[in-house]
Formats: C-alpha cells, structure tokens, sequence
C-alpha cells in the first residue's frame, strides 16, 4: 500500500472517534500539517470527511452513503454456499443457512446429504421457528423487549414430545442459546432428525444468518453429530469473516 493512501486511510478510524482538527490530524498521523492538510481536503472533495463551521473535520455523509449500500448489496448466500458445500463434503450431513425476514425464519440455502436418507426443507420455506436450531439462534439475538414480544406471539405445537410447548419455556431456551453461542434441535420437530447450529456474524456483531448440519439418527446419533460443532462453529466464524470483509485467519 503506497504511504498516501495509508495515511489517508488513517485518518478515517480518527475521525469515527470524533470531530479532531488539522493539528490533531497532523500529530496522529505524525506527519507536517501541509501533509495532513492536503490528505484532508483530497478526503474533503469526495465527501469522505467534512469541515465544520470550527474548521475541525469529522466523517463525510458520503463515506456513511458508500456504506450503507455496501451492506445493502452483500449477498451473504453467495457468500456462505462456498463454505457450506465444503462443511457437507466435510461431514457428508444435510446443510442449511436460514435469515429472519419478517416474522419468519426461512431457508435461503440447502446443501443435500451425501446419504441415500433425504431431509423435506426447502429453500425459501418457513422453518419449525420454535424448535429449530437455526431459528433459536436468530431469535435469541433480537433486542429483549422484541424477543419476548415475538415469543408471546408464536403458536407452540407439539411436534414431538421434545417441542418446546410455551412462551416461557422458548425464552429459557434462547437465553441458553444466547449465552452459549450456538444451537440444537435434538428430535424437537421430528424425532429421528438432530440437528446443530452456529451464528453467522454481521459487522455490526449482530447475527445476520445461521448455519447448521442436520441428520437423521439412523445416519448418526445425536451425540456423534454434537461432536462435529466445533466444525460448525469453524464454518460460520468462516463465513462471518468474508461477510464482513475481515481477512481470513491464513492471511492475517
């Protein structure tokens, strides 16, 4: 990176930590004020930063504009199946990545089983949102007010005698989940079928998606497919990364 453009680069974690002026920019960044200066208004004229009335700058509305779109614009499907298809070629189990859109929590992607026994989910159909693992881990990271708002709205049905069957009982549940920092359904909508999940990350530390491995227990039981977390967890630290545009832990 040429010494310009990390200079320049430098000034904009400064400016999130608030207004500063052309000395402080100047004394940071250890360089003469003309240098400093000339960084700024280069900022300056595509709206990167901005000179106040007090002739300190802050950041630009510009670089908040150029921000906002790149979130609009990540894919975090696109991103994920790569690494989804290498964590089913690792374990050989059915893969999901499920969102929370609009009440629901729905299946963007599905990576099939290498075993003959094939799982009914569909990508973009709802999931069984008070028991499955994907949907306790986007549940458990909305705001507490919104989680109890949600739980108390929620139908319970009794798929087998593992479901969750009240609001109080869902809550217990995803305070466990949010404390832990991942997820289960072992036999809690259908009984032969266990399953574990893991959050997926955006930049802003909430959770964006989830990802998870299911099998039923004549492939596996539940506590050899409880082993394989650690890849799971592997897999959506992976993801969350690359969605959140950190470098990968090889290249660091």
């Amino acid at each position: 990176m040429s010494q310009t453009v990390d200079r320049a680069l430098r000034i904009l974690p400064l400016l999130a930590e608030g207004p500063a002026n052309l000395e402080q920019v100047a004394t940071r960044l250890d360089v003469h004020k003309s240098t400093a200066l000339r960084l700024l208004r280069t900022l300056h004229e595509h709206g990167m930063v901005y000179r106040q009335d007090d002739q300190r700058y802050r950041l630009g509305t510009r670089l908040f504009a150029l921000a906002q779109e790149a979130m609009e614009n990540l894919d975090v499907r696109g991103i994920a199946h790569p690494h989804l298809v290498a964590l089913n070629e690792l374990t050989g189990h059915t893969v999901h990545l499920a969102v929370y859109e609009e009440g629901e929590v729905v299946y963007i992607d599905k990576v099939e089983s290498r075993y003959p026994v094939r799982m009914y989910s569909r990508i973009g159909r709802p999931v069984a949102i008070t028991v499955a693992a994907v949907a306790k881990l986007l549940l458990a990271d909305l705001p507490e007010t919104e989680r109890r708002a949600v739980a108390q709205t929620l139908e319970y049905p009794r798929y087998t005698a593992r479901s969750t069957t009240d609001p109080a009982a869902h809550l217990a549940e995803l305070a466990r989940v949010r404390e832990q920092g991942w997820a289960s359904d072992l036999g809690g909508h259908e009984e032969s079928i266990n399953c574990v999940a893991a959050p997926i990350r955006g930049a802003d530390g909430r959770v964006a998606a989830a990802c998870s491995i299911s099998a039923p227990n004549v492939v596996v039981s539940a506590e050899e497919l409880l082993k394989l977390r650690p890849q799971v967890q592997h897999t959506a630290e992976a993801i969350s990364r690359e969605y959140c545009g950190r470098p990968s832990e090889g290249t660091r």
